[in-house]
């Protein structure tokens, strides 16, 4: 069945590309989400028009993302735990805990925008990097103090 994207699709595609998809994956999950129409003659001018529309879209979210990126770029953040003599932390510090930290700054970030390999577990300075868009990654400074 081939279908025109209204949205991006992880692993499918973006919006306005034409795909083909299994019938029971268009029927069930992308037309009642409203993520693709059919493709038909009809839906060729609306495709046309998606894409003028997606186009605009993705150059405003490129925008705001690498203005965010700036900002992230030239911040530096401080979380402060609890830790042993061998400054290894009593629990750990988390993505939530940095997405916290840069609110209290005035910074918003999605928690699972933040690629945190695993869990920050001692003391020191940490570059966390922050998935704002496809193409567009900040880097933040996390320094884990004694609290």
């Amino acid at each position: 069945m081939r279908v025109i994207l209204k949205n991006e699709v992880p692993h499918l595609g973006s919006a306005g590309d034409i795909v083909n998809v299994k019938p029971g994956f268009g029927r069930n999950f992308l037309f009642p989400r409203g993520f693709a129409i059919p493709a038909s003659e009809g839906s060729v001018k609306q495709l046309e028009h998606a894409k003028r529309v997606a186009d605009g879209i993705r150059r405003k979210e490129l925008a705001s993302s690498q203005t965010l990126a700036e900002k992230l770029n030239n911040t530096a953040i401080t979380i402060r735990r609890e830790a042993g003599d061998d400054d290894k932390l009593f629990g750990s510090v988390t993505n939530r805990d940095i997405v916290d930290a840069l609110a209290a700054e005035g910074l918003e970030v999605d928690r699972r925008s933040v690629e945190l390999d695993d869990n920050i577990r001692s003391i020191g300075l940490f570059t966390v990097p922050v998935r704002l868009n496809r193409t567009v990654t900040a880097q933040v400074r996390v320094y884990v103090i004694r609290g």
